[in-house]
């Protein structure tokens, strides 16, 4: 099916492309998703597909918390993948990571989640939802699970997030790195060689963790940068408006005052040219009146001879 008919079938509720629906959905703000929930439910009911109608009647209407994430996922693609990443690198370097390394890759984790979960609260603000602090927490909670649950993982993926995602108790583990166990004071060529392959695997491990938060940190920079210059720009672009509405109303107030000048003067013109034609036609009649003072006059002068 082309893209414009799988939307169209998802704002109607027809057709197969329950996904589309349920993205459409979680891309509501909480205020706003179970009305629309219903009216697709419904129209998927009347096109005679009870299994998607119940499909979509399931789905949870998600907190505000939830929601931000979610916006989040849709609105930051690249961030988002970047964190999706440090999680897989963190969940497969957890359990051989020494003190010291995953001391260093969780000061990492937790300046990134911070960061996000502020970007996070600027985009729902700029949405018109602004969040609380207690929210924004809840936000960070959703996050760090992300990075430490696949499953969590999994559901911010895919942008239908319900509610505050908690990450599973121990994480990221304190645990040392496998520390070479107690035992024979000799070792086989083949008990040393697989303990070479382990300390390998887990310093490579170590690598990509590290390489996934540096890469992660980086983005995040990158994108912060972006943000203070977008800000310093719109300040500026706010401050040029602001001049020029006060130009704007400056020529305003000139053009009324123009306008009342221009009526004033087409008064006094009317008056004027009232007073001309009043004057030509008195000086029409007293010329008239001359006139006819000089015949008389002469036809008086004629009698008298």
């Amino acid at each position: 099916m082309p893209r414009k008919d799988a939307q169209k079938d998802a704002r109607d509720g027809g057709g197969d492309d329950v996904e589309a629906v349920l993205d459409e959905l979680y891309a509501l703000p909480p205020s706003e998703f179970v009305a629309r929930r219903e009216e697709r439910a419904a129209a998927a009911r009347k096109a005679g597909r009870a299994g998607d109608a119940r499909r979509i009647h399931a789905a949870r209407r998600p907190t505000l918390a939830a929601w931000a994430a979610n916006l989040l996922r849709r609105s930051r693609p690249e961030e988002a993948e970047q964190l999706l990443e440090l999680g897989r690198a963190l969940r497969e370097a957890q359990a051989t990571l020494d003190p010291s390394g995953m001391k260093e890759l969780s000061a990492q984790r937790r300046r990134i989640v911070s960061e996000l979960s502020r970007e996070a609260a600027n985009l729902a603000r700029e949405a018109g939802h602004p969040l609380s602090d207690t929210v924004q927490r809840d936000v960070e909670t959703t996050l760090h699970a992300v990075l430490a649950d696949p499953e969590a993982a999994d559901a911010w993926a895919a942008g239908r997030v319900a509610s505050t995602l908690t990450p599973p108790s121990g994480f990221p583990a304190d645990t040392a790195a496998a520390a070479e166990p107690a035992g024979k004071e000799s070792r086989t060529e083949d008990e040393l060689a697989q303990r070479r392959a382990e300390r390998q695997e887990r310093q490579e491990r170590l690598a990509r963790a590290r390489e996934a938060a540096r890469v992660a940190e980086e983005l995040l920079r990158d994108r912060r940068a972006e943000q203070e210059e977008a800000d310093a720009s719109l300040r500026q672009a706010r401050e040029r408006r602001d001049e020029a509405e006060g130009r704007v109303s400056a020529l305003e107030q000139q053009l009324r005052e123009e306008r009342a000048e221009l009526d004033r003067t087409e008064r006094e013109q009317q008056e004027a040219e009232k007073r001309h034609w009043a004057a030509a036609d008195a000086v029409g009649k007293a010329q008239q009146a001359a006139e006819e003072a000089v015949r008389e006059a002469e036809q008086a002068g004629k009698r008298a001879r």
